[in-house]
């Protein structure tokens, strides 16, 4: 009768020590499960504070190009439309942004089809693409993340500027042939037209 009652009270003991164990365990993990979500919490208002892309036209080139680009007016467009509650929102869309710039990089418009274009859409698209990678990282850099978002509305804004340029030095041949021609022109009118009579002595 001693012996099983000591045994009860080794069990007993050692149900004890197990269900401590347990309940201990299980305060921790709430602890680090609400710390985790204090963390995201935090890493969400982060991003969604610092998540402002220039998602508008900046000159008259950008404005008709979003008219004709398709492409173009579609990234721009999901640009402006800002994710909203959930950091999963977020991750979302930035896996939307790196499909629609990488259409940007195959139906360029023929005026726009140079070195100076193709090198900006490029890199606009290796900033995109990161920062759809870091997003969907298990612990998100959010700083970095902020940091991309500054780096593409850069990029946006020299690619813009780009086409600006090019579109203006388009107008520029034009305009020098014809006044280039009219110069000749002008030169033609004003030599004087001297008619040589063949009667004249030649010196020799």
């Amino acid at each position: 009768m001693k012996m099983n009652m000591k045994y009860l009270a080794v069990f007993f003991c050692a149900l004890f020590l197990l269900l401590s164990s347990c309940k201990e365990e299980s305060q921790q993990r709430d602890a680090e499960n609400k710390k985790a979500a204090q963390k995201k919490e935090v890493i969400y208002k982060n991003i969604s504070k610092g998540w402002d892309f220039y998602a508008t036209p900046i000159n008259t080139t950008s404005e008709q190009s979003v008219a004709s680009w398709t492409e173009f007016r579609q990234f721009l467009d999901e640009l402006g439309q800002k994710p909203r509650k959930t950091i999963g929102a977020f991750q979302k869309k930035a896996a939307e942004l790196s499909k629609k710039v990488l259409l940007l990089n195959s139906n360029i418009p023929y005026q726009f089809q140079q070195p100076q274009i193709k090198s900006r859409i490029g890199t606009l698209i290796t900033k995109v693409r990161l920062l759809d990678l870091f997003i969907h990282l298990d612990n998100i850099p959010d700083k970095k993340v902020i940091v991309l978002v500054g780096e593409i509305n850069a990029e946006l804004v020299s690619l813009q500027r780009q086409m600006d340029k090019i579109t203006e030095k388009s107008k520029i041949p034009v305009e020098e042939g014809e006044s280039e021609m009219l110069r000749m022109l002008d030169t033609t009118r004003a030599i004087p037209s001297t008619t040589i009579d063949p009667n004249l002595p030649r010196v020799e």
